[in-house]
């Protein structure tokens, strides 16, 4: 029987998902050696090649495609064991990894950590910012305990718990402050800069305006808001953002931030974890301590 321990498990499935031993031992905070040797040890343990190192990516051997899916799903019911056991404790303690998405991540995260830190002083919180496609798969796969996002996912394996809705607002060059606001059908015919595809926020925008994913554009896609209204205020177009940005990404930008007419485009922001987590009564409590952080900052922005 082949003799393999967890670690390895998990040195093997960063490399097969990063296809690249810097980038792998890197995300799982070890040396490039130590997880070659490692790799190589769960090889041999096994009797076959899990890569081909041939190539110039790190690749999945046709073993390694079919031992992959089931390397996870251990990985997986490992997790669900260490949260079985957390849920025989009072508070929520121990590592907790909470997954937000950008265009909500500069703006919420240090309210939301802050809370989380003063009513739980026994977790340990570890935060992954990235897109919602990459959230939703590593909360299936057991990476991540819980993410904020943009909802609704539609994912039926997810609970979600919704936390606040928002509104977008225009941003213009501040020399247009003066001038009608455009509504949606004028926007269709302006420079109206987006973040870059696979952003959620994206996808609202266009919707809201009732333009085409799929039509070409030749202005600006950008991987930040703060590009955006950037570029809008040396005059290059304008763009939509939500509410809770405007604070921070204005106060160094020529512009102007204007509402749109009603109804309004918002978005809902929520927490969603996996439905089989043994946390869940934990996280549910959890997703009421973010949505009072989120009231607070509300609060404060209010006119």
């Amino acid at each position: 029987m082949a003799n393999f321990t967890l670690r390895q498990l998990k040195y093997f499935d960063a490399l097969a998902r990063h296809g690249h031993f810097g980038r792998a031992a890197d995300a799982c905070a070890i040396s490039q050696p130590a997880l070659s040797v490692q790799i190589k040890e769960l090889e041999q343990s096994l009797g076959t090649l899990l890569f081909d190192r041939s190539a110039k990516k790190v690749q999945l051997t046709t073993f390694g495609e079919t031992f992959a899916p089931r390397a996870r799903e251990i990985l997986r019911a490992a997790d669900e064991l260490d949260d079985l056991s957390r849920t025989m404790q009072d508070r929520l303690a121990g590592r907790l990894r909470l997954g937000v998405i950008p265009t909500v991540a500069p703006y919420l995260l240090p309210r939301v950590i802050t809370r989380i830190t003063a009513q739980y002083p026994a977790v340990a919180l570890q935060v992954r910012e990235t897109q919602t496609s990459g959230l939703i798969e590593e909360l299936s796969q057991g990476g991540l305990d819980a993410a904020i996002v943009a909802l609704p996912v539609s994912e039926p394996t997810l609970t979600e718990v919704p936390l606040f809705s928002e509104s977008f607002v225009l941003v213009r060059p501040a020399a247009d402050a003066d001038k009608p606001v455009p509504g949606r059908e004028r926007l269709r015919e302006m420079r109206l800069l987006l973040l870059e595809e696979g952003h959620c926020f994206r996808d609202q925008a266009l919707s809201f305006c009732n333009m085409s994913p799929a039509l070409p554009r030749e202005w600006l896609d950008g991987s930040t808001l703060s590009t955006l209204v950037q570029m809008v205020g040396v005059g290059f177009g304008v763009t939509l953002i939500p509410e809770m940005a405007v604070e921070i990404e204005t106060r160094s930008a020529d512009v102007a931030v204007s509402r749109l007419a009603a109804p309004e485009p918002q978005r809902t922001i929520g927490m969603v974890w996996r439905r089989s987590n043994p946390l869940h009564p934990r996280l549910a409590e959890l997703a009421q301590v973010v949505r009072a952080a989120t009231q607070s900052r509300a609060a404060r922005l209010a006119p």
